[in-house]
């Protein structure tokens, strides 16, 4: 059923894909259904702005020019997925490792239409480990920090993501006031970006090819 729903998130978001548009595209593999669908209105869309290596190769395998943020400006439009979503479309992401650059674009766009199952919907963020992306020689530190405020931190051994950071995954942590948590965590000395989307959340949330209400 997941991976049905997946399929069905991924084609629903087309009908938000406005003719002549730059298209935001995030990561995953709810996300790789969208871009199979986006592959059919390659011809009518100017291209897009990719959030990680694996979703710019399956564009550009389809055709889809991959453009630069900083070339095009503001976009209108982002479609990605989540690990976890909230009643208030506030997201965990950063299961892929690929937050940072998802985070940028979606500040960088007027609507974020978030994809996923119905098996990411959830009461209260933290059941999934919140992803931390940071500098390499700062772990330790935000590691310490993390265990301080209650949470279990644990490196993701052997990944590094495409800005050549670490990810540090937090277990044990509810998080019932995100968009603290998340300007608290931006403080530390270190954090490139934390796996919260809670100050920025999603406009619009599909679960297969149906609106969370």
């Amino acid at each position: 059923m997941s991976s049905q729903e997946k399929r069905l998130a991924g084609e629903a978001a087309i009908r938000y894909v406005e003719k002549g548009a730059i298209i935001g595209v995030g990561t995953g593999s709810t996300v790789a259904f969208f871009i199979d669908a986006l592959a059919d209105l390659r011809d009518q869309i100017q291209g897009a702005v990719s959030s990680s290596e694996q979703s710019t190769a399956q564009l550009k395998k389809y055709g889809i020019p991959v453009l630069d943020l900083n070339a095009t400006g503001p976009l209108n439009i982002y479609i990605d997925g989540a690990d976890e979503c909230d009643p208030q479309r506030r997201l965990i992401k950063g299961g892929g490792a690929a937050l940072t650059r998802e985070k940028i674009i979606a500040e960088a766009s007027a609507k974020f239409v978030c994809i996923i199952d119905s098996n990411k919907r959830v009461d209260v963020l933290g059941t999934f480990p919140l992803p931390i992306e940071v500098i390499p020689m700062a772990r330790s530190l935000i590691g310490r920090e993390i265990v301080k405020r209650g949470g279990q931190p644990v490196w993701r051994d052997g990944v590094t993501t495409d800005n050549g950071n670490w990810i540090i995954d937090v277990h044990g942590w509810q998080i019932a006031d995100p968009i603290a948590l998340e300007k608290d965590l931006n403080q530390l000395p270190g954090v490139v970006s934390v796996g919260l989307f809670a100050r920025r959340p999603a406009d619009v949330v599909l679960i297969g090819d149906r609106l969370m209400d």
